[in-house]
């Protein structure tokens, strides 16, 4: 027998429902501005402290600058990767207790950098660790010495950050 408002089969029973009906597919696309935002601002930080090398004065605040915006995109990176991998994982929470080394480490696994990329980002993140417990001229120099192959890996990895995923 049919329950009122449904369509009765040949033999009477209710209409089965099929899994594929009821699962929705999903599409998440993680918004990467902030990210491209700050990335744009290195690059003309970067800019403007190469094109300061007779000022001290000036060159130290760029440089700063690029310190600065070097330490926000490593952290945007690894916070929005790691909501990028959630669709890799058991669970949301399985991703989000990823520490930064090894979400870099799954997004290699699962294909969403390459083996090379996950080492530059693993030494990144050395460098930043040591502009937050070392002071002196070594490290801001380090860091400026990577900051054009970081910008061309940061711009990747927005790319892929962007991609939309099914989850």
């Amino acid at each position: 027998m049919a329950v009122a408002g449904q369509k009765a089969h040949n033999d009477g029973r209710r209409p089965r429902l099929h899994v594929s009906h009821l699962r929705e597919r999903i599409i998440v696309k993680l918004d990467t501005g902030f990210l491209e935002r700050c990335i744009q601002t290195l690059e003309a930080a970067l800019d403007r402290l190469h094109a300061a090398e007779g000022d001290a004065l000036t060159h130290d605040i760029f440089r700063a600058a690029c310190v600065k915006e070097f330490e926000i995109i490593l952290e945007q990176c690894s916070v929005l990767l790691r909501k990028r991998l959630r669709a890799y994982m058991a669970s949301n929470q399985q991703a989000d207790q990823l520490a930064f080394k090894p979400i870099f480490r799954q997004a290699a696994r699962h294909g969403l950098i390459t083996a090379a990329e996950c080492e530059r980002w693993l030494e990144y993140r050395d460098l930043f660790n040591n502009t937050a417990h070392l002071y002196g001229e070594e490290t801001p120099e380090a860091i400026l010495g990577l900051l054009s192959a970081f910008v061309v890996d940061a711009r990747s990895l927005a790319t892929t950050i962007s991609t939309p995923v099914d989850e």
